[in-house]
């Protein structure tokens, strides 16, 4: 009696504070439907101009063109939607309404910030894939460590690991030996990763930190003092673009999806391959079950100590191969600090991706459009602050994690040592 007193409480605590997220999404969504209203409101006759082809697309389609008017039932449908939510509360359609609300909202914007002139938009999404690209790895990185209950912070140093071998090996052997080295190198990190939580039980936090502000350290000090004097040591040539015949001649998926360097299409594989094993193979359903229950999974004959050191060795390779994306695959040369704080970020593409390669790549590209539309409004001189545009990802990452993301459930024993008697 008393148990089920207290589980009626419990349930009623929950469904109280779902009332009032589902009142606060409803208050957010008429401020937003406001501020598109009074703010990104567009002059009557102005129109949107999005460019789909260029001219040396061999199929050409005309351009899209939006009038000012679409700005205001934007507003409108951002009003509905939040009264619909105050009103009448949300429940699972929280979160799917806060999404469509900032769909509107960027598209309101998008209008708002080309109204009288023209945009390329096959550009843009062509970026955000582009950009998408190492946030997805990292998130992927997570993924095969967390599914193993180690949380790996640690991916923002592999990433910038990565990025460093590749520049290095790769101005003095060649784009592909560099690519070789990052990845290796990435495991390595993820090798000692493991050996610090695995074998020492160091707490997995703190292990990640250290390995982030290791990296940051080294890879800093050669940066200013061996690679400004030596400037062939940072010249590593750059993975071009590799069209797929047929398919990247069709118009805005064409460039966007089969027009990209060998990074694009490693991660698509990369996500397959790795869906594939985790939840259609042996071998992932083991991984699965030392990330649920290792004690559980260790009785039938599960090696839990083993299965994490491959995992994280193998989220560490991964990490190493999206590093050497920012120098084979963007600029050649190596930057300090150059991965921005990618690595974090894809912690949150996984989260948010629920702990699935798929789920983390379509958040990555999330942070990826994000990205790329400050730089495009910065070559619109909208009257928004460049400073300002440079947080889009990260205002993104906040508000993804914050308003989006639900009850997400991690692997039970995530972050757990694993002792065995």
């Amino acid at each position: 009696m008393t148990d089920m007193t207290a589980h009626e409480a419990r349930s009623e605590k929950l469904e109280g504070a779902a009332a009032r997220k589902a009142r606060v999404m409803g208050v957010i969504l008429i401020l937003l439907s406001l501020l598109v209203l009074f703010v990104l409101n567009v002059a009557p006759g102005e129109r949107a101009t999005f460019n789909l082809t260029t001219r040396r697309d061999a199929i050409q389609i005309p351009p899209l063109v939006v009038p000012g008017a679409f700005n205001m039932i934007a507003a409108a449908l951002l009003a509905f939607l939040g009264v619909r939510q105050f009103l009448r509360g949300g429940g699972r359609w929280t979160a799917l309404s806060l999404g469509a609300g900032l769909l509107i909202l960027v598209l309101a914007f998008l209008v708002w910030a080309t109204a009288g002139k023209s945009f390329n938009l096959t550009g843009m999404l062509q970026a955000t894939v582009v950009r998408a690209i190492p946030i997805a790895l990292g998130g992927l990185a997570g993924v095969l460590s967390e599914r193993v209950a180690v949380v790996n912070i640690a991916i923002e140093g592999m990433l910038l690991a990565g990025a460093f071998t590749g520049a290095l090996i790769g101005s003095l052997l060649g784009g592909w030996m560099g690519l070789v080295a990052a990845v290796a190198v990435g495991g390595l990190f993820g090798l000692l990763l493991a050996l610090l939580v695995v074998r020492f039980r160091m707490d997995q936090i703190i292990a990640g930190v250290v390995i982030n502000l290791f990296v940051l350290g080294v890879t800093s000090y050669v940066s200013s003092q061996v690679f400004s004097q030596y400037r062939s040591l940072n010249n590593a040539p750059v993975f071009r673009s590799w069209e797929i015949p047929i398919l990247s001649d069709i118009p805005v998926i064409g460039p966007t999806l089969f027009d990209q360097n060998i990074f694009v299409y490693g991660a698509f594989i990369l996500v397959a391959v790795a869906t594939y094993y985790l939840f259609h193979t042996k071998n992932g359903l083991r991984a699965r079950a030392v990330g649920e229950h290792p004690r559980a999974a260790d009785t039938l004959g599960i090696d839990v100590y083993r299965t994490r050191y491959i995992h994280v060795t193998l989220a560490g390779m991964v990490a190493g191969f999206g590093g050497a994306f920012f120098t084979l695959g963007s600029v050649g040369r190596f930057e300090e600090n150059m991965t921005n704080g990618r690595g974090y970020i894809g912690l949150a593409a996984m989260i948010f991706g629920r702990w699935h390669p798929v789920g983390a790549l379509s958040a990555a590209l999330v942070f990826g459009f994000a990205d790329s539309l400050q730089q495009k409004l910065a070559l619109l001189n909208t009257p928004i602050p460049s400073e300002f545009l440079a947080m889009a990802p990260y205002i993104a990452t906040i508000i993804v994690v914050a308003g989006l993301v639900g009850r997400a459930r991690p692997p039970a024993a995530n972050g757990k040592a694993y002792v065995k008697e």
